[in-house]
C-alpha cells in the first residue's frame, strides 16, 4: 500500500508543525527543513549541494526575462502534511517580488532539487509525485552523488510521465513554456564516491 496515502493529517497539524519549523530553523543551522508526510525532516547543507544551487541559479537568471524570478529554500504548502522548499523554483518576478515566507505551488514552472544522501527518496519519488501533481511544468534533478541531471516532464496526478537523465558532462536543453533555458552541467561538482 503507498505509505502517502495513508497519511491523513488536518491543516491545523500542518499549521503547528509549520509553527514548529519556523521555531527550530534558527535552532539548527547548517540544516534545512521540510514538512514530508506530516514529519519535520531536517537535512544537513553540504558544500556541493549549495555550489550546485548557485551555479544553476547563475546560469538560469542569466536566462530568465524581467517577467520571471528565482527563488530558494522558501516554504511551499502542498496540503495537509507537506511543506517542501524547493532547492531553486522559478516563478512570475511580480509574485517573487512581494517577498512572502510562504507561496502557491500553482506559481512554479520550473521546480529544482539537490539530492544529498538524506534526500535521495524525498527528491526522485515524493516530490515528483506532488510536483506533478499540482502541475508543475519541468522538475529538474540534480544530482552529485551520482554524476547526472534528471528533467521530468509531462506532470501526471502519479507523478511525471516523461523522464530524461543526463551526465554531468556539457549542455542541457530545455524546452520550457518560458522559453529555452540550458544548463551547463560540466561545471557542477560531483561526490569523490560517484
Amino acid at each position: 500500500m503507498d505509505r502517502e496515502a495513508d497519511v491523513t493529517i488536518s491543516e491545523a497539524e500542518t499549521e503547528r508543525l509549520h509553527s514548529q519549523l519556523t521555531r527550530y530553523e534558527g535552532m539548527f543551522p547548517g540544516y534545512r527543513m521540510e514538512i514530508v508526510e506530516g514529519n519535520i525532516v531536517m537535512s544537513p547543507v553540504r558544500p556541493f549541494h549549495n555550489e550546485t544551487i548557485m551555479l544553476v541559479w547563475g546560469q538560469l537568471a542569466a536566462q530568465l526575462d524581467a517577467e520571471w524570478g528565482l527563488m530558494s529554500d522558501v516554504a511551499i504548502p502542498f496540503g495537509p502534511g507537506f511543506e517542501f522548499c524547493p532547492d531553486l523554483a522559478v516563478i512570475p518576478a511580480r509574485e517573487k517580488n512581494r517577498d512572502l515566507t510562504a507561496y502557491s505551488p500553482d506559481l512554479i514552472e520550473l521546480a529544482v532539487e539537490v539530492v544529498s544522501p538524506s534526500s535521495v527518496r524525498n527528491d526522485y519519488e515524493t516530490k515528483n509525485k506532488h510536483y506533478a501533481a499540482r502541475g508543475i511544468a519541468h522538475y529538474l534533478v540534480l544530482d552529485p552523488l551520482q554524476g547526472h541531471l534528471v528533467t521530468f516532464w509531462n506532470p501526471g496526478p502519479d507523478g511525471y510521465l516523461g523522464r530524461d537523465t543526463f551526465p554531468y558532462a556539457g549542455m542541457v536543453t530545455l524546452n520550457t513554456r518560458i522559453g529555452k533555458l540550458l544548463i551547463d552541467t560540466a561545471p557542477l561538482p560531483i561526490h569523490p564516491k560517484a
